[in-house]
C-alpha cells in the first residue's frame, strides 16, 4: 500500500513538472500542501510562474477547478455567492459563488482589498460558506492555491496577519536557471503547454492520500524538537511576535506530509527543519521591520533559530 501511495505521489508530481520546468521544490511543497490538507501562498514578482503552477496542479487532479482574479472592484459576494431574488416563487434563493470547487486558483489575491479578501477566511479555515444564516459545506477535497506580489508593487494590500495564517506555506518561486529558461522558450513556440495536461489523480485519490497523512507517526522526541522550535520564535530578541498554536499544528501536519510524499510512514527531524521557513516565515513578525519588506530578513532569522535548536539523536 505505501509503494501504491508512492507511485501516486510521484505521478502527481511528474505531470505538474512537465509544464514547471527546474522548480522540483516548489512543486513538492505544493504537493504536501494539498495532501496536508492546507493552502498555499505563492509570493514574488510577476512573470515567474505563479500562476503557472497553480493551473498545472489544478489540471493534475480531476475534479472542479476555479481560477478567481482578484482585482480591486471585486466584491465578497463574487467569490462565496449570495442570495438572488426568484420571480417565480417570490423567493430568495442562494447561487453559490466560485468558491465552490476543489480546487482554488486566487490568482493575485494581494490585488483587492482586505474586505473581500478576508472573504475566503471561513471558507479556508472551516470548509464552507455561510450567508443569510445558513451554513453550506464546500466539496472535499478543496484548497485555495493564492498568488501574489511582493507588498511593495504598486496595487496592492497587505495581507491581514489572520488571512496570512490560513495558509500552511508561504513559497517564494525565484527565477528560473539559464538552461530552465532557454526548455521554457522551447516548449512555448506551439502555445500554452499547461493547457494540454490531463488529471493523473482522481479527488478520491487526493482524499485517500490526505487520510494516510495523519496516519504518518510522529515520535515523541519529534514532537519536542518541533516545540523547542517553536518555542525559540517566542523567545527571540528578532522576533516581536512569536510563532501560534496554529503553526505549531501546520508545522507538525506539514511534517507528515512531507514524509509520506518522501516514501516514510515516520516523520524525521530533517522534515521539521526543512518546513520550518515556509511554514513559519508568514506568521512571524520582526522588530524594526514594516510588514511588506520583511520576508527575506524573517527567513534569516529562523534559519538562525532553526541552526540554534538541537536536533534530536
Amino acid at each position: 500500500m505505501a509503494t501504491e501511495m508512492q507511485n501516486l505521489v510521484a505521478e502527481l508530481e511528474a505531470n505538474i513538472c512537465r509544464v514547471v520546468l527546474g522548480k522540483p521544490e516548489v512543486v513538492r511543497l505544493c504537493t504536501v500542501a494539498l495532501l496536508a490538507g492546507e493552502h498555499v501562498l505563492l509570493e514574488d514578482v510577476p512573470g515567474v510562474g505563479k500562476t503557472l503552477i497553480g493551473k498545472a496542479l489544478a489540471k493534475s487532479v480531476s475534479g472542479d477547478f476555479c481560477r478567481i482574479q482578484f482585482t480591486p472592484d471585486l466584491l465578497p459576494s463574487d467569490i462565496t455567492g449570495g442570495s438572488v431574488y426568484q420571480a417565480q416563487t417570490g423567493e430568495f434563493k442562494y447561487v453559490p459563488g466560485p468558491v465552490f470547487a476543489n480546487i482554488i486558483l486566487a490568482d493575485e489575491i494581494n490585488r483587492t482589498t482586505p474586505r473581500t479578501q478576508s472573504a475566503l477566511l471561513e471558507a479556508m479555515s472551516d470548509r464552507q460558506v455561510s450567508v443569510d444564516g445558513q451554513s453550506h459545506p464546500l466539496p472535499e477535497p478543496f484548497m485555495v492555491i493564492a498568488t501574489q506580489n511582493p507588498f511593495e508593487f504598486e496595487g496592492t494590500y497587505p495581507l491581514p496577519e489572520s488571512q496570512l495564517d490560513r495558509f500552511l506555506m508561504r513559497i517564494a518561486v525565484g527565477y528560473p536557471s539559464r538552461e530552465d529558461e532557454l526548455q521554457v522558450l522551447t516548449s512555448h513556440r506551439g502555445g500554452e503547454p499547461v493547457d494540454a495536461l490531463q488529471p493523473v489523480l482522481s479527488s478520491e485519490d487526493i482524499v485517500s492520500l490526505q487520510a494516510r497523512v495523519r496516519e504518518v507517526r510522529v515520535d515523541e522526541t519529534i514532537h519536542d524538537y518541533l516545540l523547542d522550535l517553536i518555542e525559540a520564535t517566542r523567545t527571540s530578541e528578532e522576533l516581536q511576535v512569536g510563532a501560534s498554536t496554529r503553526a505549531t499544528l501546520c508545522l507538525y501536519r506539514a511534517s507528515q506530509g512531507l514524509a509520506l510524499v518522501e516514501g516514510r510512514d515516520f516523520v524525521i527531524p530533517d522534515d521539521v527543519k526543512r518546513l520550518a521557513i515556509p511554514v513559519l516565515s508568514h506568521r512571524v513578525l520582526a522588530r524594526g521591520y514594516l510588514n511588506g519588506s520583511q520576508r527575506d530578513a524573517i527567513e534569516a532569522i529562523i534559519e538562525r533559530l532553526v541552526d540554534g535548536v538541537a536536533i534530536p539523536g
